[in-house]
This record gives structure tokens, sequence and C-alpha cells, in this order.
């Protein structure tokens, strides 16, 4: 596998056996078939168990059952599981870092001791529900409301792209609360087998295909007290669960990247034209020296992120930066190894194009390239250009 700088020398033996582990797993279990579940747009359900028990679930968490790896061995899991396919990386990352996580930050710890164990066995599945319909870069004019009523809440409105709902048995619905002043936002528990909960697939996707994804009305769900998250109000709730989140998918995009650097390479010097294989010609080589250098300061970013992660250093602006730089450099570069293996490119045999229609979504999801730029800008001069 591609690591041009030496980055393997600084593992350490657990993540070296952990990224291993996650390596075998994805190639073994998930690539054989993730081609198949493409095509038919569905998510192996089955593997949610096993991944489980790989403790691919938030495992840079610590209690409950977590085993609290570092944050350098939880991007190399991500990395392994987007080389796969990027709806693979999608399921563990919104298990994790959009919902395990602000029920580790901001649960009760009655809620860490019922849900925590359950979702990082994969003995249950949950979904993380900010963006509706009418709101997504501008997730904070949500229109959801949770009003108060007796000793719980009844929760009215529409969620829209949220990954794992069709399939989840939990939900953390972010919601206005119109019962406080102001009306805060606030984080909500939702089981899906709630009255009022009517959850519908995403079907018709062009990309990110093999990753269930749904929307869902609530029309009067009623929740008690004990679902609401108790120690988070305002938007810091949700936006610090998408720094988690962002975090792992700029460790993503370098293995989607990663995988079509070596589908490329492996191509350029088995296929013959000319009577020579074509990775002897300066053309394809240029083309692998351009793609190699772009994973390797990708990689490189990635790994100071996590450094810096470590050392409670890391800023939001920091993984705004390499979200935004990381996928741009995989959406890129997918599409120059999908030339290089010319009409075989565009079949399902090879991954390149399926991993380049993956990053459209990813490019846009979690923060839009354009909204992270302006976050880096507004970082940057001290001017915001939101409003």
């Amino acid at each position: 596998m591609l690591d041009y700088v030496g980055l393997e020398e600084e593992l350490t033996d657990g993540e070296r056996a952990f990224r291993d582990e996650a390596r075998e797993f994805a190639d073994e279990r998930v690539r054989p078939t993730i081609a198949d579940h493409y095509e038919a747009g569905t998510f192996p359900e089955e593997i949610i168990p096993e991944m489980g028990e790989h403790d691919f679930f938030a495992p840079n968490l610590e209690g409950y059952g977590l085993p609290n790896v570092s944050e350098t061995a939880y991007g190399l899991l991500m990395q392994e599981l987007e080389a796969c396919d990027s709806g693979l990386r999608s399921m563990a990352s919104v298990q994790g870092a959009l919902v395990m996580y602000p029920i580790h930050a901001f649960g009760s710890e009655a809620q860490k001791e019922e849900w925590l164990p359950a979702l990082g066995e994969g003995e249950a599945v949950g979904g993380f529900a900010l963006t509706e319909p009418e709101h997504g870069s501008d997730a904070g004019s949500m229109e959801t409301r949770a009003e108060r009523d007796g000793d719980g809440f009844v929760l009215n409105g529409q969620k829209r792209w949220c990954t794992n709902s069709p399939i989840a048995d939990v939900l953390v619905v972010w919601a206005r609360d119109a019962s406080a002043e102001d009306e805060p936002v606030r984080g909500f528990l939702v089981e899906t087998d709630r009255d009022g909960l009517e959850i519908d697939s995403i079907d018709g996707k062009l990309s990110l295909r093999a990753s269930s994804s749904g929307e869902f009305t609530m029309d009067d769900v009623r929740v008690p007290e004990e679902n609401v998250l108790p120690h988070v109000s305002g938007m810091k709730g949700p936006l610090s669960c998408l720094t988690q989140a962002r975090f792992g998918i700029a460790w993503g995009a370098v293995g989607a990247a990663r995988d079509c650097f070596e589908e490329a390479r492996e191509y350029a010097t088995d296929r013959e034209q000319f009577d020579t294989p074509i990775g002897g010609f300066q053309l394809q080589q240029g083309k692998l020296a351009e793609m190699a250098t772009e994973i390797t300061t990708s990689q490189l970013l990635a790994h100071r992120l996590a450094e810096l992660k470590e050392r409670n250093e890391l800023r939001p602006q920091h993984v705004s930066m390499a979200k935004r730089n990381n996928v741009e450099m995989a959406r890129d570069q997918s599409r120059i190894a999908r030339e290089m293996l010319g009409g075989n490119g565009i079949t399902d045999e090879y991954s390149p194009m399926r991993h380049m229609a993956n990053m459209e979504t990813v490019y846009t999801y979690e923060g839009t390239h354009d909204i992270h730029t302006l976050i880096l800008g507004q970082d940057l001069t001290g001017l915001s250009a939101f409003e």
C-alpha cells in the first residue's frame, strides 16, 4: 500500500494491528460483494454485528466496553473502511461519531448504560438527524420543534439525509425546544418504534448507493424527559458531533484515493498497448506521480490532525481544512484513476468509478466544500461571509 514517506514507521504495534484487522475485514467480508450492494442500492446489514465484534464503532471512546484506541488508530480504521467503500465508512462513522459520541459526551448515565454497549457491539443501530428538507448548510434555522408536555416532550418536524435511519433502532434528533426561552437546540433520543414516526428510504441515489439513507416525519412523537440529552444546549451539540465525524472523513477520503491509486498502478503495469505496459508511458507515469503526491500530502495532514486531537489542541477549523482538502483530493484523483483504466474503468470490476461517484456525496455532506472554505476564510480574516 502507498506509504511514500514512511508513516508506517511511526505507528505503534497496537495501531498497526488495528489497521490490519480493519483492512482484512474489509477485504474479506465486504469487498467481494460491495459492487453488488452498490448496484442494488443496499447496505450489507449482516456485517453490522461483526463490525461490533471488531470494535469498529466509536473505538476511540472510553468506558462502557469501548476500547479507547488512539486517534491515529481510529483514523486508520476510517481509512481502511473507506478504501473499500464510502458507504461502509459512513455507517461506522455515523454510528460512532454522530450517535455514540453525543450520548457519551452529553448523555445521562442511564442513557450511556442503555445505549453505548448495544451500539458498540452492533446489537443496535443509530442515526443522526440534523438536516431538514429546507435546511442543510443553515442547520441552525431548523424548523423541527419539541414542545414540553407533562413529563416529556412532543416532537414535530421532518428530517432528511439521515444515514442509517431506515435500519436504525434509535435516532439522535436535534430540535428546537419551543418551551424554553430563545428556543435552544437540544438533542433527543427517539426510538424508531415510537408512534408518529414514519421513516422512508431515499431511493434513486447515483452516489453512496451502498449506504442506507433515509428521511422521516415526526407527527406528535412523544418521548419522556429521560430521552433528552441533559448536558448540552444550542448548536454546540450537533456541531461538536460533526467535528468528530469530519475528522474521520478526512482519514477516510485518503483511503478511497489510495484504493484508486493501487488499482490504477496495478492496471498500468499489467495492461499492454503498443507492445509495452501503459505504465511505461510518460503521460501515465505523470498521472501516477501526481496521484501519489496528492495522497501523501493528505495522509500527512490526517496524521497531524490525530496528533493535535490527542493533545486536545484540535480546532474545528483544522478539521474543516482537512475535510475540504482531502475530499477534493480524493474526488480529483479517483477521476484520474478511472481515466487510466480506459473503458474498463466504467465497469464494476474496478473500484475507481464507484469511489468517484461516492466522493460527490462526501464532497457535499457534513459541511459542503464551499461552507468549509468560508469557515477557513472567517478564521483567517476574522470576517464572516455567512451573513
